[in-house]
């Protein structure tokens, strides 16, 4: 059990220490890597619930398995939608601006009086 437990608790310090990592780190390698992450406790996870021992002891393994892969969850979610909103914000700035002979500007007004 402790060799598991502590494979759980590496598992989450290195989730939590990536997750808040400067901006300047690329986002998709971020979701990989959280990914990643969630298939080895999902293995792991089976391997416990495939493993010999007390019933009790594989029962907390399960749960704290399952806890990290909620938290990682969340924050994969958080980095999906950080990623969204960022091709969001690219993709307005790469609309055309209206353009012609006389572009839109507070000196190219027309007043309309009916």
């Amino acid at each position: 059990m402790t060799t598991i437990s502590n494979s759980i608790a590496s598992t989450a310090q290195s989730a939590q220490g990536g997750s808040s990592a400067s901006s300047g780190s690329d986002i998709g390698s971020q979701i990989n890597r959280i990914t990643q992450q969630i298939k080895n406790l999902t293995q792991k996870l089976k391997d416990v619930a495939n493993s010999s021992g007390e019933a009790e002891d594989k029962l907390k393994q399960q749960e704290m398995i399952q806890a990290q892969i909620k938290m990682l969850q969340a924050q994969l979610a958080q980095l999906q939608r950080q990623q969204a909103e960022e091709a969001q914000q690219k993709q307005a700035q790469n609309t055309v601006k209206a353009e012609g002979v006389n572009p839109p500007s507070a000196q190219h007004q027309v007043d309309i009086y009916i």
